[in-house]
């Protein structure tokens, strides 16, 4: 049986790591705290935190401590409710930040009206806009960087509130920044269509990833996809005009402080960027405006199999498919976070890319290499190739979850592997690399 100063002592050190883990520390298992830099910044003392890098300068040593401080045992009773608040900069309470997180591809008259609201939200506090990292040539076709400079540029405003930071991939790495940087409330404005499913997910991880006094769910205001004005331009409707070749419509949709040349230029990069070809399809670049075709590819199982990797477009949480419903699917990230997204919503994530230091060398070995179930052999006619082809090179520290193996032998379909046959026996010396093979049967014996 525990005693009571054990059970205090273990309940306090359960405390600090459940602080350390909304702050997004990394511990070293003797107490002390690491953040995402690997800088040490914390140590549990006392059953809590004592943060150890005041006045310090990113990418420097920590300046002297308070050894005595290291010498302090810790505390078997628990500390009293009155404890002064610690006074670094990590804790220190920054009131409340109003944020906004989306696609923006393209930015468009429509988006403006929601950065506006943004700000009227935020009032006198502080507001920050969150471009998603989602990049895809049929609904996300701008890259985040392109994507970011054309909306400073467009957006003037607000043009030094928009962030691009590439760790801010989901919304719950937003919250989790806003928390470790000290906010204690936060505003989060969305679309009108996408607020149910932003004050769920957001509310239902408050005390986990992050922990705020109150999270508020604000809509921009309803949408009217039927009208030419602010309130029916969407990205959806400036991708399929750019897909149409359409750029009276196109420019229609960007707000007047981008040029004509500029609204060209962007056109012009976007139906690039979508790589446009005939026979495209409206329900994978807009799939709102041809819902129709969209979900009978959805019911004869062309898309969205369950086990298949998907991005949800709003949030930016990719997850595995573990339930497909009548127009939604149920999903499961890598950190075991379960979200539901509409099919209209979401799209495939086939592989999660590794970098390469020679990308030329690979789009060459790769080409006309194509294979769908990623198991070594050659599908000519598979439509999901990779930017290098199938073959995807992958880091040896990529997540089991997201990780496929594979084997570079193609050109033998599965018939010819069947065991027991010539086939499979010719098969396996190429794989190998078996010059010969003594046969021990005598096919010369009679057969009784």
């Amino acid at each position: 049986m525990k005693s009571f100063s054990r059970f205090l002592s273990e309940a306090g050190k359960s405390l600090a790591v459940m602080q350390a883990t909304r702050l997004g520390l990394t511990g070293d298992g003797h107490g002390g705290w690491y953040d995402k830099n690997g800088e040490f910044v914390a140590k549990t003392e006392g059953g809590r935190l004592k943060f150890y890098n005041k006045n310090q300068k990113i990418g420097e040593k920590d300046p002297p401590q308070d050894q005595s401080a290291d010498q302090q045992p810790v505390a078997t009773q628990v500390q009293p409710a009155k404890q002064e608040p610690d006074a670094s900069p990590e804790t220190e309470d920054k009131g409340s930040l109003t944020i906004a997180f989306g696609r923006f591809n393209p930015p468009t008259t429509g988006h403006e009206k929601l950065l506006n609201t943004v700000a009227t939200v935020a009032g006198k506090g502080e507001y920050k806009i969150y471009p998603s990292r989602s990049n895809d040539p049929k609904k996300n076709p701008l890259d985040p960087d392109t994507k970011i400079s054309v909306m400073r540029k467009m957006y003037p405003k607000h043009s030094e509130r928009i962030v691009n930071d590439s760790n801010s991939k989901t919304i719950f790495d937003v919250l989790k920044q806003a928390h470790a940087d000290g906010y204690s409330s936060v505003n989060i404005v969305v679309g009108s269509d996408r607020q149910p499913e932003f004050e769920k997910l957001a509310n239902s991880y408050n005390g986990k990833l992050y922990d705020f006094a109150a999270i508020n769910v604000v809509s921009a205001g309803e949408r009217d996809p039927d009208s030419d004005d602010v309130s029916g331009m969407s990205a959806s409707k400036l991708r399929q005009a750019a897909a149409m070749g359409d750029f009276e419509t196109f420019r229609k949709g960007t707000p007047k402080s981008l040029d004509d040349e500029s609204a060209k230029q962007l056109f012009m990069t976007l139906r690039k960027s979508m790589k446009i070809k005939e026979g495209w399809s409206l329900w994978e670049i807009a799939p709102k405006f041809d819902w129709e075709n969209l979900r009978e590819n959805y019911i004869t199982k062309r898309i969205f199999q369950v086990g298949d990797l998907v991005e949800n477009l709003n949030t930016g949480l990719v997850g595995k498919i573990i339930r497909r419903g009548t127009n939604y699917l149920i999903c499961v990230t890598e950190d075991n976070i379960m979200f539901k997204s509409w099919i209209r919503d979401v799209a495939e994530k086939t592989e999660i890319e590794v970098p390469s230091k020679d990308l030329n060398k690979l789009s060459k070995k790769a080409v006309k290499r194509v294979d769908n179930n990623i198991d070594g052999f050659v599908d000519k006619e598979d439509p999901k190739a990779g930017p290098y082809g199938a073959f995807i090179p992958q880091a040896k520290n990529t997540p089991k979850f997201f990780r496929k193996d594979w084997t570079e032998v193609s050109g033998v379909p599965a018939n010819k592997r069947e065991v027991g046959t010539d086939d499979h026996r010719k098969y396996t010396m190429k794989m190998t690399g078996t010059q010969s093979i003594r046969n021990f049967i005598n096919k010369y014996k009679a057969k009784k």
